[in-house]
């Protein structure tokens, strides 16, 4: 049931929040150190949930040039895998073969990505698009050949795909098992790699993949990731491919082709791995594909039976215009956390450009537990019960700012999984991953980087007194 009419005003939350109709849910996984609790409340045909934490709080490839070949229409097809360094700066060579630049530094996690027997429980399991990234630096006049817009994302179809393909012959771009969740996924796997500060994380990825070599690129390097994708190919089904383009000023422009393999279906295989996790993060562009909300429902349903976090990525303007409905029936009766920039939380609200992003954070937040807003380079927010806090940002020379969002998602999902209470501290670390990534050409957060932070996050929090305090920055007080 949509939940358009409960909107226009935020709904009177303090009432609910002090009645004694609530559940004390725990996950059943020795991962997980802490405690959540909901407060429940059936009004107006949905459920508004206080988030809050308790317990235990010391938690103290490249592919080789020539290994893609170019076939009528913009297709591809590869034949071997490697590991190398590149460079991702466009040139004037002309021929059938491109250089793809470090983007997941395989070599240094060989060996690690294969689950040999899966674990009883993920810490975190995503449903999203599976899409092969072609990534590659632009000028503006390439963008104003082909009459594309600077800095939008816009769903192409076979014969678009390959003019755009056609234009960059001759420019060195990148392959990469793309699509915004699974950046978020490979940076939380990343950090979560080592025992620091608690267990090593399970991560998990599900969603639609061809029975096409580009499929079996996409599940090999998420593999290689240390994150399982735990989703079958689909027979003769092709995989989706976005094209992202980056010109000087770090300014990106992506065209996405679904693909035939765009259709996520709720069988029993995705309803068993549901049911084993701890936090399930949907990813908006799903809302996108035909028919998925149905499957979104009912993996939903079974997250919350089970009693999983459930959290969703806004992932683009145009998308929740065009699926408003669709967003709001799961941002209003399920969600949990809800990740979005600022102008996405702009139109979820409705709110009109001028409109702060304080002031978005804070009405959202009304109507899920934990809202996380960024702004860019002016920082971010995040609401809880109407009030939000705000995050500075760490110095950073952008060089790109792709993937930016989804680093910031990895590091609050990583505070929230090490049990961490405090939101200005779990802030501040998802900024500087961002901040991270935002000064590097590629949209993955490193390996080594992720270990650094990890240890100086760890050792910040265990050195501080912040575990002792309760106040208006901390989940625990709301």
């Amino acid at each position: 049931m949509s939940v358009l009419n409960s909107i226009s005003s935020p709904p009177q939350i303090n009432s609910v929040f002090c009645s004694p109709n609530f559940s004390l849910y725990h996950f059943h996984s020795s991962f997980f150190s802490s405690l959540y609790h909901r407060k429940q409340s059936y009004g107006n045909g949905r459920i508004i949930r206080e988030l809050g934490f308790l317990g235990d709080l010391k938690g103290k490839e490249r592919m080789n040039s020539g290994s893609m070949g170019k076939k009528k229409g913009g297709f591809f097809w590869i034949s071997s895998l490697c590991s190398s360094r590149g460079s991702s700066s466009c040139s004037s060579n002309k021929g059938e073969e491109f250089e793809n630049g470090e983007e997941e530094e395989d070599e240094e996690e060989e060996g690690h990505g294969l689950f040999s027997v899966l674990p009883d429980r993920w810490n975190v399991l995503g449903l999203g698009q599976a899409m092969v990234d072609f990534s590659g630096m632009v000028d503006d006049q390439f963008l104003e050949r082909l009459g594309l817009e600077k800095g939008t994302r816009k769903v192409v179809n076979h014969e678009e795909r390959g003019r755009v393909l056609q234009a960059m012959d001759g420019c060195n771009y990148k392959a990469a098992a793309g699509g915004s969740l699974s950046n978020s996924l490979v940076a939380l796997a990343r950090l979560g790699s080592k025992p620091i500060g608690g267990p090593v994380l399970n991560v998990a990825m599900a969603g639609s993949v061809g029975s096409d070599p580009l499929g079996s690129f996409y599940r090999a390097k998420l593999h290689r990731a240390n994150v399982n994708f735990l989703s079958e190919p689909i027979k003769d089904g092709t995989t989706g491919t976005v094209i992202v383009l980056t010109t000087p000023d770090a300014q990106r422009t992506m065209l996405a082709y679904q693909g035939t393999s765009s259709t996520i279906n709720y069988d029993s295989c995705l309803a068993g791995v549901v049911s084993k996790t701890n936090i399930f993060v949907v990813e908006g562009y799903l809302f996108e594909l035909p028919d998925t909300i149905q499957t979104i429902i009912k993996a939903c349903e079974e997250a919350r039976r089970t009693g999983a976090l459930i959290a969703v990525t806004a992932s683009d303007v145009s998308c929740i215009e065009r699926h408003y409905d669709d967003f709001w029936e799961i941002v209003g009766n399920y969600a949990d956390i809800v990740f979005a920039n600022s102008d996405e939380a702009r139109a979820l609200c409705h709110f009109s450009s001028k409109e702060s992003p304080i002031s978005a954070t804070r009405y959202l937040s009304h109507f899920v537990p934990l809202i996380s807003v960024t702004d860019g380079p002016r920082g971010s927010y995040i609401g809880v019960k109407g009030e939000a806090v705000y995050i500075p940002p760490p110095p950073c020379v952008p060089v790109d700012t792709c993937g930016a969002g989804d680093a910031y998602a990895s590091g609050i999902l990583y505070g929230i999984l090490r049990g961490i209470s405090d939101l200005k501290g779990m802030g501040t670390l998802a900024a500087r991953i961002a901040a991270t990534v935002v000064g590097q050409q590629g949209t993955r957060l490193r390996v080594q980087d992720a270990v650094d932070l990890a240890e100086s996050f760890a050792f910040n929090f265990e050195s501080s007194t912040v575990w002792s305090d309760v106040g208006s920055d901390h989940i625990s007080s709301f």
